[in-house]
């Protein structure tokens, strides 16, 4: 028991680093190696976990948006009805969460500063990761001899570190743009 509480709090502060965290499926494959574990109920955990960590670094990236100007404040939630005001756009957007190999910290920073709702997008995020946690810890026999070198190459080799700087970058863009500019204003409903 000790070692799957162990897992909810390792998983935990992972996905609560805004940057530069070790991917959750490999420290799920450490965990598997080390203590043997019981796969299913890793994989439901680390999911759930990553979900509630994720969560709360969106909410916590959310409350910063209440010391911005008004000016970002406004250009962030064009950006927002622009992303949530078409059905095709809000799909793409529920996609991106569910299924991108992209580091998710940023996507729900950029969620929390842009003030969206996370729940839906927390969700999307726990189907993708029971998907592909499954996949990782499933294969932990040739993650095994690999593992250390995934490891260390997630966090300081240079293409992971140039991913990370430029999704910060990205990030900053998000609210340094003035959205207002640059996107269609939604139709006025008729009277």
């Amino acid at each position: 028991m000790e070692f799957y509480l162990a897992v909810v709090g390792v998983v935990l502060l992972v996905n609560l680093m805004p940057a530069f965290g070790p991917p959750t499926a490999l420290v799920l494959v450490l965990f598997k190696l080390n203590w043997h574990l019981d796969p299913v109920a890793l994989v439901l955990l680390g999911a759930l976990t990553s979900g509630a960590g994720r969560y709360l670094l969106g909410t916590a990236t959310g409350r910063v948006r209440d010391r911005l100007s008004a000016h970002r404040k406004t250009a962030l939630s064009a950006a927002s009805s622009y992303l949530t005001g078409h059905r095709g756009r809000s799909i793409a957007g529920y996609a991106l969460f569910l299924l991108s190999p992209l580091p998710s910290a940023q996507l729900f920073e950029a969620a929390g500063l842009m003030g969206m709702r996370l729940l839906p997008l927390t969700v999307a995020h726990v189907l993708g990761r029971l998907v592909s946690y499954s996949l990782y810890v499933g294969a932990t026999s040739v993650a095994e001899r690999n593992l250390g070198a995934a490891l260390l190459d997630s966090i300081t080799s240079p293409y992971g570190v140039a991913i990370q700087v430029a999704m910060l970058a990205a990030l900053v863009l998000l609210a340094r743009i003035d959205w207002t500019r640059y996107l269609p204003r939604p139709a006025e409903p008729n009277r």
